[in-house]
């Protein structure tokens, strides 16, 4: 009984380190447990407003925000004091939800939503997984926006290169409030003589012999002769290429397949 009391004592420590580590610094939203050594009337469990404070007893309210775990405890003893109501109070304070510590995760994901920074360190690759991986209409570069000494910067990190090269440079390790942006993969429109006329996701290095193939193939009254490609230049302008079974399609081309008049 003896061991088993201790082990289970262990892990109640251990869930306990983890909460506050995962919550270095305190801010809105978390839920923390309050108590003073000595005076059980006096805990509480409360959720820090987005104000950043607490109200607690007979100190009223205190501005944790923003104070790691030990300095809120320190200061609300020093209240405590410097208040006449207790003579060296030793105070504990227990994060058991951490709503601060967090990241956006966006766009086309199976989960999006926000998720908790476990352990106060997390990864880009981390936080796709925990939100169940890029959707299937999801592209495979990810916006990755983060604000650091108040600078905002948008970087963009192709996943797919950086995991078939083994090149994990970019796999950044993230902090609360940053966001990551999934957007819709690129696509590619087809129309005229085949089978199944739409848009279509537009794979890496893609020909427009493969691009007739995604569509279906050419109707009995199609042709590979003349086949143009619709694209917008860099001024918005549309212009009509004549394309070659090999050439590659850009994002948002059109390709045209003719009818064969013979």
């Amino acid at each position: 009984m003896k061991r088993l009391l201790h082990i289970a004592m262990a892990a109640l420590l251990l869930l306990t380190f983890n909460f506050a580590s995962a919550a270095d610094t305190l801010g809105p939203g978390d839920v923390i447990k309050v108590s003073v050594y000595g005076n059980p009337d006096m805990a509480i469990e409360t959720r820090i407003t987005d104000a950043g404070s607490i109200t607690f007893p007979l100190i009223g309210q205190v501005t944790v925000g923003g104070l790691s775990v030990p300095a809120a405890e320190k200061k609300i003893a020093s209240m405590l004091e410097s208040g006449g109501y207790l003579k060296k109070p030793a105070v504990t304070i227990n994060v058991t939800q951490v709503q601060s510590q967090q990241v956006s995760v966006l766009g086309q994901v199976n989960r999006p939503g926000r998720y908790p920074l476990e352990g106060g360190k997390r990864s880009l690759m981390d936080l796709l997984a925990q939100a169940g991986g890029i959707a299937q209409d999801g592209g495979d570069v990810v916006n990755v926006i983060r604000t650091r000494n108040g600078q905002t910067t948008t970087e963009q990190v192709d996943v797919i290169e950086m995991v078939r090269t083994g090149q994990l440079t970019k796999d950044y390790d993230l902090a609360a409030n940053d966001v990551i942006y999934v957007e819709r993969a690129p696509k590619f429109y087809i129309y005229g003589e085949v089978q199944r006329p739409g848009a279509f996701r537009l794979e890496r290095g893609m020909t427009v012999t493969q691009a007739l193939s995604a569509g279906g193939g050419l109707t009995l009254r199609g042709t590979e002769r003349g086949l143009q490609i619709k694209r917008r230049d860099g001024s918005g302008g549309l212009r009509t290429i004549d394309a070659k079974q090999n050439d590659l399609l850009q994002t948002d081309d059109v390709v045209y397949v003719k009818e064969s008049w013979f």
